[in-house]
């Protein structure tokens, strides 16, 4: 499997199979076990990654830096500043020099397309840390967090309630690979988008996973194994805030939705949270909230994209 991933491009779920999913989510439980252990594991030894941020970060910037670190190699961060990106250079450009330099490339960024025009310059793998359509390794890692927990993935039931952005995206196409149910509730005009739910369906009629979408919460959170939220207001979404706090009112993940879920639920987020505005302070702080075994898992996650890759 290793063989048939090197020098891949980690763009999105949906370019990989259900079997080499299931493989960087195993071998980041090993590299976990590995670090965990304090045993020394340095594949990507005198290799070096660029980081590219459009987009800020606290847990992608520092996950990656120190993933590589760990792996024996080295990350340089890169702002839109730092870059000529910045002055116009065209993104092919951009990808074909620093293919020169590095080993692999990670952006985190505003628009998918972009990510796509890099991939495309670029004769390194890239790893996509965010777009506006996807977050691959965040949910690389929350299926990672799940198995952890729970010992299986197949079968499970996760349930998101909230905005159909690029959280919900990821994690639909993830769900569908691994055969694991999802449900998503999300007020009007905020659904996740119709033709990637489309195909999370299609994926799923192979792979035994049902997907569903609703409006009504409760019926969505309805025996879920796994209840997860985001933000209302993403990054770039700031002047819609008062406008989606309308829209979400009643998408809270509190203690009167949770009693819908199954009695031994695991509350999951991305972060950063708003406690009290998408999720209650007694959930996310609760003893089902598992957030920040999720946010470390971002670490190990990534590492096995790195690895299996670089």
């Amino acid at each position: 499997m290793a063989a048939k991933l090197k020098g891949r491009d980690f763009l999105a779920l949906a370019d990989y199979k259900p079997e080499e999913i299931r493989y960087l989510i195993d071998l980041a439980i090993e590299l976990k076990r590995k670090q965990k252990a304090g045993e020394v594991y340095q594949p990507l030894k005198g290799k070096t990654l660029g980081m590219i941020f459009e987009k800020s970060s606290t847990r992608t910037r520092v996950s990656f830096e120190v993933g590589m670190y760990q792996l024996g190699g080295h990350a340089l961060f890169l702002s839109k500043n730092d870059l000529q990106l910045g002055r116009g250079e065209t993104v092919w450009d951009t990808a074909q020099t620093m293919s020169r330099y590095l080993d692999g490339i990670m952006i985190r960024t505003y628009a998918h397309r972009t990510v796509i025009e890099l991939a495309r310059g670029a004769t390194v793998p890239v790893i996509n840390g965010l777009t506006d359509y996807a977050h691959p390794c965040q949910v690389l890692a929350d299926y990672q967090t799940v198995l952890e927990h729970k010992g299986r993935l197949e079968g499970l039931k996760i349930a998101y309630i909230g905005d159909g952005n690029n959280m919900v995206h990821s994690l639909l196409i993830g769900a569908a690979k691994l055969g694991m149910h999802m449900s998503v509730a999300s007020p009007e005009g905020y659904e996740p988008d119709e033709a990637l739910v489309k195909q999370a369906k299609e994926i799923g009629s192979q792979t035994g996973s049902v997907i569903e979408v609703f409006r009504d919460p409760q019926e969505a959170a309805s025996q879920a194994d796994v209840l997860y939220t985001d933000v209302w207001a993403s990054m770039g979404q700031e002047d819609e805030q008062k406008e989606r706090e309308i829209a979400f009112a009643n998408y809270q993940v509190n203690e009167e939705l949770v009693r819908y879920a199954k009695n031994d639920y695991v509350f999951m987020h991305c972060l950063p949270a708003h406690r009290g505005e998408e999720v209650s302070e007694g959930i996310i702080d609760g003893k089902h909230s598992i957030i920040f075994d999720e946010a470390e898992n971002r670490l190990h996650a990534q590492k096995a994209i790195m690895a299996a890759t670089m």
